[in-house]
Parts: C-alpha cells; structure tokens; sequence
C-alpha cells in the first residue's frame, strides 16, 4: 500500500477491507481469535486480492475468550483496551484490530497514533481517544472504522458488559459491501454480490 496506494482509488481500498473483513468473518465463525491482525499480515496479489496470514499467535476458543499468560508480548497500537489492561482476547478485539487496518489501508500505510509511544497510547485510548478521520475516509466508512472502537467493560467474573456494541464481522461485512455495491457500475452489481456472497459461503471451518 505504500508503495503503490497512491495509484489506488477508494473503492479500491474498500475492497481490500471487505477481503481481509470476510476472511475475519470466516475464522471468526469457527470460534478462532487471529490476536494480530494488522495490514502487515495480510498478503496482496496481483490482482488485488486480500489474504489474512500470520497465523503464529491464533486461538481456538469454545467462548469466545482468551485470556493470555502474563508476559504475552503484542502490539499496543492494534490492541483493544480490554487486551492492555487485562491481557483478553476474543473476536471483539480483533475486530478492533480490523479497524486500526482500515484505517492503515484508507491512509496508504501510515503508523497508526504516529505521534504518541505505546505508554501515551494506552492512557489517550483509555480517555476516550480515537485515530482521526483519513483524508480518504468518507463519513459513513469512518462510522464503520469507529464501531470497531467502543469499548467493552470485562467485570472480575469475566462476563462481558457492553458500554456499546462493537460491531461483529458478520455486520462489518454488510456494512463494507453495500458501500462497495453502491459505488460500482449498476450492471456489476447482481455479479459482484453473488460472486460475494460465493466467496463467502464457499469455506468450511
């Protein structure tokens, strides 16, 4: 992206998004945590297509849940509030994760919170604080990226408590395809959705 993200048009990069969002809604239904998506994971072809890999520190969970060990080193900048204050994982972190590398995508590579270190990260997000919009990013696709950051409440029995509803996959997914169905030529759009919908319901856990 970097490299070649300004030859990039936004629908372009929205696509990016839907692969790498369908491939979380995959392992997602088949109870796996990936615990570190990012933009550097994901693998790009020719032809534009997305493929999530590093799959090194993924989890099969029965609930949901992955509560790691102490001294589980990841990456602050990707992680949820729920991993740096209580080191748990589950699909709603990385589906915070999905909307650090939307943001990577829609800003053509940037560090994400590039003026802050991992200390100052974890106390601004901690208040409330959020990556900006990208110059890229319409409002309602910073809407989606931004559902991707509320913040859940863990109590000390582990149940979750929502403060709001992070977005799941299944809702991100939708949510991505009717942008892209809505800004592609009308004639495209019975393909593009069956050829969707094909990709999406072709994978067995």
């Amino acid at each position: 992206i970097r490299s070649h993200g300004k030859e990039l048009q936004p629908l372009q990069l929205l696509e990016i998004c839907y692969d790498v969002c369908d491939a979380m809604a995959f392992l997602e239904s088949c109870q796996f945590i990936h615990r570190d998506l990012a933009a550097r994971n994901c693998l790009v072809d020719s032809n534009l297509t997305v493929k999530v890999s590093d799959f090194g520190m993924t989890r099969y969970v029965l609930d949901d849940l992955y509560v790691s060990s102490l001294g589980t080193k990841f990456l602050v900048k990707w992680s949820a509030p729920e991993v740096f204050h209580y080191a748990k994982f589950s699909s709603k972190s990385d589906v915070w994760a999905f909307g650090i590398l939307m943001w990577e995508v829609f800003t053509l590579g940037k560090q994400p919170y590039e003026l802050y270190d991992d200390m100052q990260v974890i106390e601004k997000v901690s208040q409330g604080y959020r990556l900006y919009r990208p110059q890229l990013v319409s409002d309602i696709i910073y809407q989606i990226m931004y559902n991707c950051w509320h913040e859940v409440f863990i109590s000390a029995h582990t149940n979750w408590k929502k403060k709001k509803n992070r977005s799941r996959y299944e809702s991100l997914l939708i949510a991505v395809l009717v942008l892209i169905v809505e800004n592609i030529p009308y004639k495209s759009h019975c393909l593009y959705v069956v050829h969707s919908i094909q990709q999406s319901s072709s994978g067995h856990c």
